[in-house]
């Protein structure tokens, strides 16, 4: 049995989870509301306040969903009660960030600025100009706006400069050795 997919999930108070036919997952709280199809043969029932995802059968297909469609109805639940985030560094003389209305301005060393438009459900926060914090109440979401805007710049091993995930590690190389 799944260790994963076997726990069962809590409903905090104000949070209501719904399966629709087709196995559609909504689940509706405080901060907002997500949907997410989950796969055909996968069980999800919800009853006393409690989520269980169960498996039809021991097929190495059914195992690894088990886990996996039981940490997708978490990160919902997760979602809409406290949201996520997730927080970039930039390090580089001369690059910044500032938010403009809702969107993201970005100088980077380029000729030009680079403007990111945040999707729908996605906030920005520029707590100060080398700091950026992506928020929002879909975790994959959240994950992927954040490595699309380090991959605008991501971080170099000579001198470190780019953009990183706050508490990167940067594995640095040594420069050219000079001629003696």
């Amino acid at each position: 049995m799944s260790r994963v997919g076997k726990q069962p999930i809590p409903i905090p108070a104000g949070v209501t989870v719904t399966v629709e036919e087709n196995n559609l997952v909504r689940v509706k709280g405080p901060k907002g509301e997500l949907t997410r199809q989950i796969h055909r043969d996968m069980i999800v029932k919800v009853e006393n306040n409690v989520v269980r995802v169960e498996r039809p059968s021991d097929e190495r297909m059914h195992k690894a969903l088990h886990g996996l469609t039981r940490t997708l109805i978490a990160n919902m639940v997760q979602g809409v009660t406290q949201g996520y985030e997730k927080a970039l560094e930039i390090v580089g003389t001369g690059y910044r960030a500032t938010k403009s209305g809702n969107k993201l301005t970005l100088s980077l060393g380029f000729s030009h600025p680079v403007e990111v438009q945040p999707p729908p459900g996605i906030t920005f926060e520029v707590p100060n100009p080398t700091n950026i914090i992506v928020k929002g109440i879909d975790k994959e979401l959240v994950g992927q706006v954040a490595a699309n805007i380090r991959a605008l710049k991501p971080p170099e091993p000579y001198l470190g400069k780019g953009i990183r995930y706050a508490g990167e590690r940067v594995r640095r190389k040594a420069g050219k050795a000079g001629k003696k």
